[in-house]
């Protein structure tokens, strides 16, 4: 192992290119951070992510062909592969890093991450989770067992939403628990001129845009924001909702909501993945970025939201309320049609966007890359 001048040689284990997604995303900042402050730091993927059955979206794969710059990644998981978990251990132990930090989101993960985490601890190795969600939004068997299973294999954990730490006091009294922050997503380029997105996405200059922006679950409540679109006030007030994201479920319930509010004319739908040079688009466009979901942890979508800037509604769920300040840089309202519609037509009635865009600015210095990783490298000194 290697540590000079508080320098440390890490892993993070998780998903990286050529997987796609938030936690990706993720993944490759966290590792940049780190060695930007002058670590030797590296991510170890997934060969095999999710079997098939398990993944509902049209791929698992970044189809661009830009592999981040600067990060080494090394594809050694398989997360149905016993044979793979020994082998990536023995990797691991052969490298010598310092730590491990290892991304856990979903419950089918803990048998291969935890087995990996059990054999590196014996040579000494440190291990960090961040535990993004310690019970799953969609519950399936096997959940809390394969949850105790991986927790059990950690030595320090951080959670980025204070609704996961209460979650993960149910599986560890370890005294080497972190709240942290989730950091910005800033590999999304700048923010364009309203005018400039509007166009290259075919949208009307001077319309009143809100925008629903990821993965389109049961869990997030895009169906709770199409109900409230029909409400007769906003449709009176002529707003849009933008939809930007793949339907990782049956998009005719949508469609059905959509014809039955008689609001066909007031969305613009988008249902596919959007790859990450075409994320400043649609926040860009946007005057309000909405998250009605009626449950939650934390969500990369405020974060990104921060990057560009832009307003927030979000629902009082989870730990999204602790992100969004109500009334400075958005809303918290409760998860149903008329709440979000209230606040809709309160942000476009009473001009609130410029006063919000201010209170986004200010709140987004928390959010800084160095804060998160140097914390996590405290929490080391401390396990170790």
């Amino acid at each position: 192992m290697t540590e000079h001048l508080n320098k440390y040689k890490v892993f993070i284990i998780g998903p990286a290119y050529p997987l796609r997604g938030g936690l990706a995303t993720f993944d490759e900042l966290f590792c940049r951070a780190l060695t930007a402050q002058g670590h030797e730091a590296a991510i170890i993927s997934y060969s095999l992510q999710y079997p098939n059955f398990l993944f509902p979206g049209s791929t698992q794969f970044d189809t661009s062909g830009k592999s981040p710059l600067g990060i080494k990644i090394y594809t050694l998981i398989n997360s149905v592969n016993p044979f793979s978990w020994i082998r990536t251990a023995r990797f691991i132990k052969k490298e010598k890093p310092d730590f491990v930090v290892i991304r856990y989101w979903i419950p089918f993960m803990g048998p291969a991450l935890g087995t990996i985490a059990r054999a590196i601890k014996k040579k000494g190795i440190k291990v960090i989770a961040i535990t993004d969600n310690v019970i799953p939004h969609e519950k399936r068997p096997g959940d809390e067992a394969f949850t105790k299973y991986f927790i059990k294999s950690c030595q320090g954990f951080v959670t980025m939403s204070k609704a996961v730490m209460e979650d993960l006091h149910k599986f560890t009294s370890s005294a080497h628990k972190e709240f942290l922050l989730h950091p910005l997503y800033t590999s999304f380029g700048e923010k364009l001129p309203m005018p400039e997105a509007r166009k290259k996405l075919g949208v009307n200059e001077n319309d009143k845009v809100i925008l629903f922006f990821g993965l389109i679950r049961k869990y997030k409540g895009l169906d709770l924001l199409l109900e409230a679109m029909g409400d007769e006030r906003i449709k009176k007030a002529g707003i849009k909702l933008l939809i930007a994201g793949e339907f990782y479920e049956d998009r005719t319930y949508y469609d059905n909501i959509i014809q039955t509010q008689g609001i066909e004319n007031s969305i613009i739908l988008h249902g596919k993945f959007i790859a990450n040079e075409e994320v400043k688009l649609y926040f860009s466009a946007a005057n309000l970025v909405t998250l009605p979901y009626r449950n939650a942890t934390q969500s990369g979508v405020t974060q990104v939201a921060f990057h560009f800037e832009k307003p927030v509604l979000v629902t009082n769920v989870g730990g999204l309320s602790e992100i969004i300040p109500h009334g400075k840089a958005g809303y918290v309202v409760a998860s149903n049609k008329a709440a979000i519609a209230d606040a809709i037509l309160d942000f476009f009635e009473n001009n609130r966007e410029e006063a919000y865009t201010k209170g986004m600015v200010e709140e987004k210095q928390k959010y800084d890359w160095r804060i998160f990783t140097d914390k996590i490298v405290n929490l080391y000194r401390r396990i170790s």
